[in-house]
Parts: structure tokens; sequence; C-alpha cells
């Protein structure tokens, strides 16, 4: 079973679970990095590559009960993060052709933290849905949204001072 390189780099990122195809489709254009990509068509080839996913029995997915909310995918007991690797590893994904060592570790990075920034994203959303349909659950959900809130300034930052390095060795 062939895999898109890149959903399987991002699907076996060991805290990416519990995700939509949406999560996977926001993660996968920030790191592709390519502005001619069109998002509905990317969300409709990685929902695809889930379900080979789902068929193989490593991922299970998840449709809310009253049918509102996207529709989750969470990893099995099955799913091995070997077994995708392997059989990508013939596909290196090419970020940036014919750049020194120094600018691709430091792409490498930056798509690091903006998928970071993206998955805590999602969690601040998470929490803020969970807020307004258990308003009774603000003592548990507020300390959880504030940690997520946090993140994503911290991961921010992170991004900002790699793209001021990149900016400032570009000629």
């Amino acid at each position: 079973m062939k895999l898109d390189p890149l959903v399987a780099q991002i699907i076996t990122t060991t805290n990416f679970n519990h995700f939509t195809t949406s999560d996977v489709r926001s993660t996968y254009l920030v790191l592709k990095n390519d502005i001619t990509l069109e998002p509905t068509s990317v969300r409709r080839k990685i929902y695809a590559e889930l379900l080979k996913l789902v068929k193989k029995g490593w991922l299970e997915k998840l449709i809310p009960k009253n049918k509102k909310g996207p529709t989750r995918f969470s990893k099995t007991a099955l799913f091995d993060v070997e077994q995708i690797q392997l059989k990508n590893e013939d596909e290196p994904i090419e970020i940036i052709k014919d750049i020194d060592k120094k600018k691709e570790q430091l792409l490498s990075k930056l798509n690091i933290y903006k998928a970071d920034l993206l998955l805590n994203m999602g969690e601040s959303e998470a929490y803020k849905e969970l807020y307004s349909e258990f308003p009774e659950l603000i003592d548990e959900i507020q300390p959880k949204y504030n940690k997520a809130r946090d993140n994503n300034t911290r991961i921010l930052g992170k991004i900002r001072a790699i793209e001021g390095l990149m900016d400032q060795d570009s000629p």
C-alpha cells in the first residue's frame, strides 16, 4: 500500500491522533507550502488516503452519533508507524531543492512548528466548542484552554524566530 509521503509523515507523528481530514489537510498545506494547491481537492485526496488505512484496520473512522461535527479518525492497535515509514522510504519528500544544509534544517524545524501550531489551534477550538456545549464544565475546560492558547503563543514565537532568521539569510 502506497501512501502520499507527506500524509504518511503527518499521521505518523506521535501526538497526532483523533483527527479529522481537515486537520491533516491543513497540516499538509502548511508543510507543502504550495499556493497552487486547491484545498478541496487536497482534502478529497487525503480522505482517500485515510480510507486506505481504515480498510487495512490501522485507522478507525469515528462518525458523530448526532451527525453534528466532523468525522474523526483514530489510530488502532494495528497502526504500525514503521510499516508506513518503510513503505514510503523510497519516496523522499523534497520541500525545497538546491538549498544548503542550514536552510534545510531551519525549514524542517519551521514545518514541525507550523504543524504543532495547527494541532494546538485545533485543540483550542475544540475547547471553545466544548464550552459552548457544556458551559457547566468551565472549571475543567478553562485551564486546558489556557494551556493550549499559551502553547500557541510559544510556538508562534518559535515560528517567527526561524522565519526572521531565514529572511535575514536571504539575499
